[in-house]
């Protein structure tokens, strides 16, 4: 009996480890639910939410294999060892097969997993190319993108980018090869959650959500994925963040329609796999600096920043009250729907740090807790190349003016009228200015190019 572990990987197609646990023999399921662990973690209610349907769906598609899914309940990673030791010997399991993942803590648990005795096999499913295979000449990570994503692609043609198929019917057969019918108990996560339901939980509909994106969207991807009131971006992060379809599905997906989109060309499939490989980047870093696990900045001058951090302007930033429309409509998208686009979170990001002044900690927190799409090494490079602080990140002197980002990527003021109907009656030139704001762009400008100046090269 094998034992397969799924973590962030909830899907049955392009599974290393299930697909190696099928090949060996019988195999069985189990998922752990850590609610204080999540709460360390700051996992949102509403991406609860989309666990739990996701992990009933999974468990659905399982049965259909011939696989039970054992879901158990324990408070933290540091419980883990000792519940997967019992259900080894309860089901004389000889090997537990999990994919890896790229946060500390999990490395950490996975480690104290092997240390109790438990014979646990890690494979890679999360990133196209394994953390620590994309370095220098001189065999070290690369602190800056452009020649980490030429790297990249250059090993990316080599490889053999063919997902997984699901594995065949896996366990016990009856009598006369009848096959044995699982029926999966419906699957509760008692903890609080939000309604995930604009988002459908399952890797069929993952997938539908990438066909879609490729047969209509992503040729003019780098045409309009900047702008929040277009349907230009893929919809895929929520998927990508519980593993319901894996960064290499796509990546496959696409060049089965463009074959030239490794080619680090301008247009939207280019731009697109572009995207793929930040989130390579971030992962990469994440598992190579590994103190970025416990809020350390990448670039350790920005220990230096003397962060404001007044309470009060943080609260309105939170309830989307700063005055600056464009910002507080993305603040009511994340609050109201567990999403935000991504030109948007480059701007509240850039607001919260460099106009008023409060560590990029307090906001990665607070997205971290709302987003249905919530990964942690995605979220913490963002943040961190926002303030400029992280790895490749943009120059300290580099401050959205939200007025201009307004006009620019909001030209007729149509997403900020979705989330703030107060102001819908005014016309496209007025709609972009802040009305009371918390602070003064011009005056808050030179003040953060004080405070950041720390981070100029000696």
């Amino acid at each position: 009996m094998k034992i397969v572990w799924f973590r962030k990987d909830l899907r049955v197609h392009d599974n290393a480890a299930l697909t190696q646990a099928c090949q060996d023999g019988p195999v069985t399921a189990v998922y752990f639910i850590t609610p204080e662990q999540w709460k360390k973690h700051d996992v949102a209610p509403i991406q609860i939410d989309f666990i739990e349907k996701a992990l009933n769906q999974l468990a659905n598609s399982l049965a259909e294999l011939g696989i039970e899914l054992i879901v158990k309940t324990v408070d933290l990673f540091s419980d883990v060892p000792n519940s997967l030791v019992y259900l080894c010997r309860k089901l004389n399991a000889s090997e537990v097969l999990a994919n890896c993942e790229v946060e500390i803590d999990e490395i950490n648990r996975d480690i104290s997993v092997q240390q109790h005795g438990v014979n646990l096999k890690l494979f890679q499913s999360d990133c196209i190319i394994n953390p620590g295979e994309v370095l220098t000449q001189q065999g070290t990570m690369f602190k800056v993108f452009t020649p980490f994503k030429i790297n990249c692609l250059s090993q990316i043609k080599s490889l053999d980018l063919t997902p997984y198929a699901k594995p065949a019917y896996n366990n016990l057969i009856l009598e006369q090869d009848e096959l044995i019918t699982l029926s999966p108990p419906t699957i509760s996560i008692e903890l609080p959650k939000k309604d995930s339901s604009t988002w459908q939980a399952s890797e069929d509909a993952a997938q539908a959500h990438l066909s879609k994106f490729l047969d209509e969207q992503v040729e003019d991807y780098h045409l309009h994925r900047d702008f929040p009131a277009k349907p230009g971006t893929s919809m895929l992060s929520p998927y990508l963040a519980l593993g319901l379809i894996s960064a290499k599905q796509c990546l496959y997906a696409l060049l089965q329609r463009y074959p030239h989109a490794l080619d680090n060309g301008k247009d939207g499939p280019s731009t697109w796999v572009n995207e793929l490989i930040w989130r390579e980047f971030y992962r990469h870093i994440m598992v190579l600096n590994p103190r970025l696990g416990k809020g350390a900045n990448y670039n350790q001058l920005g220990n230096n920043i003397n962060w404001q951090n007044d309470p009060k302007l943080f609260k309105a930033w939170c309830e989307g009250k700063t005055g600056y429309p464009l910002v507080d409509a993305a603040m009511q998208q994340l609050t109201q729907t567990g999403w935000m686009h991504n030109r948007l979170r480059m701007v509240c990001a850039s607001f919260l740090t460099k106009h008023l002044l409060i560590d990029w900690r307090w906001g990665e927190r607070f997205f971290k807790q709302h987003l249905i799409d919530g990964d942690f090494a995605s979220n913490n490079g963002g943040w961190q190349w926002v303030a400029s602080t992280g790895c490749d990140a943009q120059p300290y002197f580099r401050i959205f003016n939200p007025i201009i980002q307004s006009q620019k990527f909001d030209p007729n003021g149509q997403f900020i009228s979705i989330y703030n109907q107060a102001l819908s009656h005014l016309s496209d030139k007025q709609i972009h200015f802040p009305v009371n704001p918390i602070v003064e762009h011009k005056l808050a400008r030179l003040t953060a190019l004080d405070l950041f100046s720390v981070l100029k090269k000696g």
